[in-house]
């Protein structure tokens, strides 16, 4: 009995479909408006999970490079920028203070910049973002593996010797793809460096759009002498922690401590920021939230619009077929019948649309990919959840169309009064 009752119930479903389907091409302007509505919002919503999806595993790979044990030290108030502040206040003799008297810390790294330099190697030529004066230990500060060659030593700083490390950015513009650049000599400003380390790939790219792997590192002695970098003040320090399980505490105490290096009063801002794992990812993670407000607004407007438009047409294609209705009711279509096939159509049409709506979404997420303006993961919920929405659209906003079609008396319907 209920394999008999399974079989007719297929049996109607697949003639209610059969029904939406040849409706549908009958009416195939208004089906295609149907489906570009619909279509528009799903690829909004297809571009918020791609990209919402995306920010996430990026924040983790951001936060987990920078490392939950570290912090970063810059001069000045990079918040706040209040007029005529100072941005280099460290100084040697906070780095030495810090080794020395703060406890917990394993490893302290200065950091001093300059920007926009041309570097030459044989007939090629880059200009390079960022030339970075660092310390021993630099690869381990920032938990950036080397490819091949070594790390800056204590030596090459006390000595103030002319070497350095590359970035890939520097590395696939001045070398051939299957050339090694250790030992090489390239030209920096017309000053010779020997190249001693490869910095592998990062990929990240900073708030200025320039690439974390366009940059070279050099001792920051070296740039004291050859770049007329400050000799006493640099811009700023990498810290590691041997507790990372405390790192508020640890930040704490290095707050107090450089307060009172610096002789401030207690009415007195920091002359420096202290930037840790935690404040990055809540940084990101406030980015996040705003990309996904601006596009889930988008996209829900555009859903409801959709909607509308699919409410609208279809009251219209009920107003149109009310012979066909009158017929289907006199032969004995009953009204959840006569709801079935309408809501079929628009479910139908919606799922079209979301389709389309996928692959809209796609490629503009690729689009906005390849320029570098959001970060795009692709997983199995896009394609779940965009056909889900779709759905819902073609159910709620076909219902009440459909509830009118079936509520027609089959008399009226025959004569085409509605």
């Amino acid at each position: 009995m209920k394999l008999d009752e399974l079989r007719s119930t297929i049996a109607i479903l697949s003639r209610t479909g059969l029904l939406a389907l040849h409706a549908l091409w009958a009416y195939k302007i208004r089906s295609i408006f149907v489906i570009i509505s619909v279509s528009l919002g799903i690829a909004s919503l297809t571009v918020i999970i791609a990209a919402h999806d995306g920010a996430n595993q990026k924040a983790d790979e951001l936060t987990q490079s920078f490392g939950p044990d570290a912090i970063l030290v810059l001069g000045g108030d990079i918040f706040n920028r209040p007029v005529g502040q100072r941005t280099l206040t460290l100084s040697w003799n906070d780095l030495n203070q810090i080794k020395r008297s703060l406890p917990g810390t394993y490893l302290v790294v200065p950091l001093g910049t300059v920007r926009e330099k041309k570097i030459r190697y044989k007939n090629k030529s880059w200009d390079v973002a960022l030339v970075i004066g660092t310390s021993a230990q630099y690869s381990e500060a920032w938990n950036w593996p080397l490819i091949s060659g070594r790390d800056l030593t204590q030596e090459d700083v006390n000595r103030g010797l002319r070497v350095c490390l590359i970035g890939e950015t520097v590395t696939s513009a001045l070398f051939s793809k299957n050339e090694s650049p250790i030992s090489k000599t390239i030209f920096v400003d017309s000053i010779p460096f020997t190249v001693i380390g490869e910095l592998s790939h990062r990929g990240f790219t900073g708030g200025n759009g320039i690439s974390i792997d366009d940059r070279i590192i050099i001792p920051l002695t070296t740039l004291a002498q050859r770049f007329g970098a400050n000799r006493q003040y640099f811009r700023g320090l990498r810290i590691k922690y041997i507790d990372m399980q405390n790192m508020q505490a640890n930040i704490n105490n290095l707050t107090s401590f450089l307060r009172h290096l610096h002789k401030l009063s207690p009415s007195e801002p920091n002359d420096f920021t202290i930037i840790s794992a935690e404040e990055v990812q809540q940084f990101l993670s406030a980015l996040k939230g705003g990309l996904t407000v601006f596009l889930g607004v988008t996209a829900i407007t555009a859903m409801i619009v959709g909607g509308f438009v699919l409410a609208n047409l279809f009251y219209l294609s009920v107003s149109e077929r009310t012979l066909e209705i009158g017929i289907k009711r006199a032969i004995g279509a009953t009204q959840g019948a006569i709801v079935r096939q309408f809501l079929l159509e628009a479910v139908l049409l919606t799922i079209l649309g979301g389709l389309l709506g996928i692959i809209m979404g796609l490629a503009l997420a690729r689009v906005l990919f390849i320029f570098n303006l959001i970060e795009i993961r692709l997983s199995l919920k896009i394609f779940l959840s965009a056909l889900g929405a779709a759905m819902t659209v073609g159910l709620i906003f076909g219902l009440g169309p459909a509830r009118q079609a079936a509520s027609f008396d089959p008399i009226r319907a025959l004569r085409g009064d509605g």
